[in-house]
């Protein structure tokens, strides 16, 4: 077996400092990688930099070693916003939470119904006979 006339190791440089870094810099990736707001397919990077500078006598140099992650942004969240001017004249904006301008929405987290910007309705005006019972014809018959 010969004997290896470069013995500059990576893992065991600085105290195994640079072997920190990069393990930290993957732990960093697979988080990244494991973010359900994050681009499953889009590629992440891991870049080590080694810098050296020789010395003046030439007998030896400095390393300096920086490990960059490269990692994908959270998907974009899409939001529509309405604007337009009230009756006295102000400008106004909300977010439209029904999906089409007018159309009301049952919203499951509170268990209400809502106006297109997911403002709660009052239904105690409206008329328990307009609900038609559909099944009515089946229970009947039974």
């Amino acid at each position: 077996m010969t004997k290896q006339n470069i013995n500059v190791n990576l893992s065991k440089i600085a105290g195994g400092a640079v072997q920190e870094k990069l393990n930290r810099a993957i732990k960093d990736v697979v988080k990244n990688i494991l973010d359900p707001n994050t681009d499953p397919k889009k590629k992440r990077k891991i870049s080590l930099s080694l810098t050296i500078t020789p010395s003046e006598q030439r007998d030896s140099f400095g390393l300096a070693t920086q490990v960059k992650t490269t990692l994908v942004p959270e998907k974009d969240v899409p939001a529509t916003i309405l604007v337009g001017k009230s009756n006295k004249g102000e400008i106004v904006a909300n977010e439209l939470k029904s999906g089409a301008v007018g159309q009301e929405f049952f919203d499951p987290d509170d268990e209400t119904l809502k106006d297109d910007k997911g403002n709660p309705i009052d239904n105690s005006s409206s008329k328990a006979s307009s609900v038609i019972d559909m099944q009515a014809k089946k229970k009947a018959g039974k």
